[in-house]
């Protein structure tokens, strides 16, 4: 990556509305050029000239944001650098995995992101910091809009935008947010958001999406639904289901934070955090949700939500390797990731 690129602040580092629940929010747009198969289907050259298309439509035209971006062919890419891109929810673990003839776009703070010839010819996503599902849909329609002006995007009068799945058929259009729900998860109220969800056209999934697990409690809610809805009204109802769930955490978390056994987990998770030499990312995520909580309700103090909310991410074994720039065994990431950890939590306390 460039240096301009590394030293821009990033979305993460900022406040979002609601943070104490709500970690990031994403809108992901899925579009296709027309005159192309789709990724699955087309050959090097075709592939070449999707890339080319898109980096010109956004980089070489007079439009403002050409500056923001950097373009990245993602068989120039180290595996570590992808594997981290993945952490940090840039691009997909498929995409890290078969970088061939695949091609990102990156706003310098991250908070956009375009693949490119993924399963879809584009995918751009708007990343930002709490619950922000309105901003982050305008950012998204207005590339998208944008980049339609010289790309054509494939569009049905009946059916929507064109997709490679056909459960993205209509607005082609993903919006989610991650949520940490430590205190629903242990009261079992987050079967029953499960269970319900599917009915009003919402899912949730772990922290990497379909199929994975939920590390230290963080949990994606996003739409289920992409045809005969708009993306406007996409946005209202996820944003109604996200505030609903909100107040169940909140209410959970008012009764746990005053259990005496929860405090002493939270307390012994802060402990470890500032004195272990050794930390696996599995041991981390269970402590980290303690902990975040633990700040989120006053009870510790001398550490924010934002910088937690980078640390997670930063802490992941690729990020590790790419902070330190270098290849790491399992052991030695365990060893850097307590002593960033020690750093962090060194002032913090309990209130």
């Amino acid at each position: 990556m460039t240096e301009n690129n590394k030293q821009a602040k990033k979305w993460y580092e900022t406040d979002g509305e609601q943070s104490d629940v709500v970690i990031s929010t994403r809108v992901r747009l899925a579009r296709n050029c027309n005159g192309y198969p789709f990724p699955h289907l087309m050959n090097d050259q075709q592939k070449r000239e999707i890339n080319q298309k898109v980096r010109d439509a956004l980089l070489g035209g007079n439009s403002a944001l050409r500056d923001s971006f950097r373009y990245y062919d993602a068989e120039q890419l180290s595996a570590v650098e992808l594997a981290a891109m993945a952490e940090r929810h840039l691009v997909s673990p498929e995409f890290a995995r078969y970088p061939k003839g695949r091609a990102l776009l990156l706003m310098n703070d991250e908070s956009v992101s375009i693949m490119l010839n993924e399963e879809d010819h584009v995918r751009m996503q708007v990343m930002g910091s709490g619950l922000q599902l309105q901003e982050a849909y305008d950012m998204a329609d207005k590339i998208d809009t944008l980049l339609d002006e010289t790309l054509h995007f494939a569009f049905d009068e009946e059916l929507g935008y064109l997709t490679a799945c056909p459960t993205n058929l209509g607005t082609g259009m993903r919006a989610s947010v991650m949520m940490h729900l430590p205190a629903v998860e242990a009261d079992g109220t987050l079967r029953q958001i499960a269970a319900s969800l599917p009915k009003v056209g919402a899912t949730i999934r772990g922290s990497y999406g379909e199929g994975s697990e939920a590390d230290g409690a963080m949990y994606q809610v996003s739409n289920q639904v992409t045809l005969g809805i708009s993306e406007k009204d996409t946005v209202s109802n996820l944003t109604q289901i996200t505030n609903q769930i909100i107040a169940l955490e909140k209410k959970s978390r008012a009764r746990l934070l005053e259990d005496e056994s929860f405090q002493d987990n939270v307390w012994r998770a802060l402990g470890i955090m500032k004195s272990a030499r050794v930390m696996s990312s599995d041991e981390f995520a269970k402590l980290y949700s303690a902990v975040r909580m633990g700040v989120a309700g006053g009870t510790v103090t001398g550490v924010t939500l934002d910088q937690l909310s980078g640390l997670f991410t930063e802490v992941q074994p690729a990020c590790l390797m790419e902070r330190y720039g270098e290849e790491m065994t399992a052991q030695q990431r365990d060893k850097k990731r307590a002593e960033m950890l020690r750093q962090v939590f060194k002032d913090t306390d309990i209130a």
